[in-house]
């Protein structure tokens, strides 16, 4: 018998830099699983958990997906585009992953808290497990965590920075 290597999945990945921020794409067969800030508050965490629940290892060529994804994200900049319509993949626990559906409901120019983010998932103890789930997003922009404040109207933790939270916030809102 022979010794059969078992083959990883490819996350194909290109840059994008954004006027906030550079950002890493990457795909998955035809969808995005990847927008995550290349200078985030804990560097390599997103990316290690996406590998490891994917069973894949990046490789550096953008792919269809990818670069459809910097087009929208170009329109989005440039106030031409309020959404964003490429197929994604969630990699992560099934709270995780409710959460980021939530995250999809959030329409463009609005915020929710947090706390009310754990009451329409019927969770409104969940305050801190939702912020958690906010922060393992790996496809920032796309499902838009940016979108989500605190309860005081504060804006806390981003992993592209409060900085680019704030100008994110603020391109949506028209200022």
């Amino acid at each position: 018998m022979k010794n059969i290597k078992k083959m990883k999945n490819r996350i194909q990945i290109q840059h994008y830099l954004s006027p906030c921020g550079e950002l890493l794409l990457g795909s998955l067969g035809e969808k995005l699983c990847l927008c995550n800030w290349t200078k985030e508050k804990h560097p390599g965490r997103v990316d290690k958990r996406l590998q490891t629940l994917l069973k894949a290892e990046y490789e550096e060529r953008g792919s269809d997906i990818t670069q459809e994804a910097a087009r929208q994200l170009d329109e989005y900049f440039r106030h031409k585009r309020q959404q964003f319509t490429l197929p994604l993949l969630f990699a992560g626990t099934e709270f995780q992953q409710s959460v980021w559906q939530q995250l999809l409901e959030i329409p463009y120019g609005q915020t929710i808290s947090y706390g009310e983010m754990a009451q329409r998932l019927g969770m409104p103890k969940a305050v801190r497990a939702v912020a958690n789930a906010n922060g393992a997003n790996a496809i920032s922009l796309f499902a838009p965590c940016h979108r989500v404040i605190g309860s005081d109207g504060s804006l806390t933790g981003f992993g592209g920075g409060i900085d680019a939270k704030r100008f994110l916030l603020e391109l949506e809102s028209g200022k």
